[in-house]
């Protein structure tokens, strides 16, 4: 069995082929072929649906619950204020730069050592599958939810985010809401008690002003803000419509079918949900994983930033190496002793849940 600081050579050795390989969400095929090359150097049965990649441990047994380790390979494209080549692995002065380094590369490179750590393992407490998954930064429809079925029941999860590997307990999930407010057009010199534009000055109100009942001690309040409106294209018409969109953070007291139908108890308008199935996540502290965290010094904490836990069904942990701050910057990068510190964290923890 490879040791732990040979598994850390090699996993930054990938993260540098990672970087310099584009995949952009729903492009991930290149770098995808660069995972099935990893399992195949470790040998490694994996199995592989569009840009997905998996495998399971050796040792299956399907008596035994099953813990899943899931991060992305797929990027955002680079802003124009980079400064290095976005697709060149630069190391300096202990960074390593490039796009996804460290979102979320520095993650996946570190779960996939941890993997191979646990993979021939004897008697661990769970099974453990890991999936390399496609189209998280745009949510797409052939990511890690695509693969769930493939899978067994899980009963809990890690997802590879960077958080400084403190302990990411709980996770706001999302709700994106189109709203039209109907009225009567008209013009603008006669007088006209059904502006669809007046009428959506106290809708817009309520928004900013209603609170859901219920606030979590790790994510706070559900926050509901209006980020656009569309309405009239010329200065004498009064329009028919005014089109409203809504971005709801949602917090893990409530799902997102109870937001929405909490909304359109309230308002006088067409609401139509963009999606439904980002929901919130979250973990009890009590549980086995954050608590292994906890004796390693970890502290907990709840993210507002949405990721793969949101299509899980199961208890979620959000954790590893980077930080979140950099994600989607300029020159991207993450520190190389953050992986190292990332895989020892990992297969710790790992290791006081697995029992052994």
């Amino acid at each position: 069995m490879k040791n732990i600081e040979t598994l850390t050579q090699e996993a930054i050795a990938l993260l540098k082929n990672l970087i310099e390989t584009p995949s952009f969400s729903s492009e991930e095929q290149q770098t995808a072929l660069l995972i099935e090359n990893w399992f195949n150097q470790n040998e490694i049965p994996f199995k592989r649906e569009n840009n997905n990649v998996w495998a399971f441990n050796k040792h299956f047994d399907k008596n035994k619950p099953t813990l899943l380790l899931n991060s992305h390979h797929d990027t955002v494209r680079p802003n124009q204020a980079y400064t290095n080549d976005p697709f060149k692995a630069i190391v300096e002065d202990g960074k390593l730069y490039g796009l996804g380094s460290n979102d979320a590369g520095g993650c996946l490179v570190s779960l996939l050592a941890s993997f191979v750590y646990f993979y021939d393992k004897e008697n661990l407490a769970h099974n453990v599958v890991i999936v390399a998954s496609a189209e998280e930064e745009s949510s797409g429809k052939n990511g890690l939810n695509s693969v769930l079925k493939h899978l067994p029941e899980l009963e809990c999860a890690i997802v590879g985010e960077p958080t400084l590997m403190q302990l990411a307990v709980a996770e706001k999930g999302l709700l994106v809401l189109d709203i039209k407010v109907k009225g009567t057009p008209s013009h603008a010199a006669h007088q006209n008690d059904d502006s669809a534009i007046y009428k959506t000055l106290p809708i817009v109100e309520w928004f900013k002003n209603y609170s859901f009942e219920k606030v979590s001690e790790q994510l706070g309040p559900v926050k509901m803000t209006v980020t656009q409106i569309n309405a009239g294209k010329q200065h004498n018409v009064v329009p028919s419509e005014c089109d409203l969109v809504v971005d709801i953070r949602v917090n893990d007291c409530y799902n997102n079918s109870q937001i929405l139908e909490t909304v359109r108890a309230n308002v006088d308008a067409e609401v139509n949900p963009r999606s439904m199935h980002l929901n919130a996540s979250s973990i009890p502290v009590s549980h086995g994983l954050v608590q292994a965290g906890i004796a390693l010094g970890r502290t907990t904490y709840g993210s507002p930033t949405l990721s793969d836990q949101s299509v899980l069904n199961c208890k979620s942990l959000k954790l590893g190496p980077g930080d979140s701050l950099r994600s989607h910057s300029a020159d991207e990068f993450i520190y190389l002793h953050e992986i190292e510190e990332g895989i020892e964290l990992y297969i710790k923890i790992l290791s006081d849940f697995f029992k052994i």
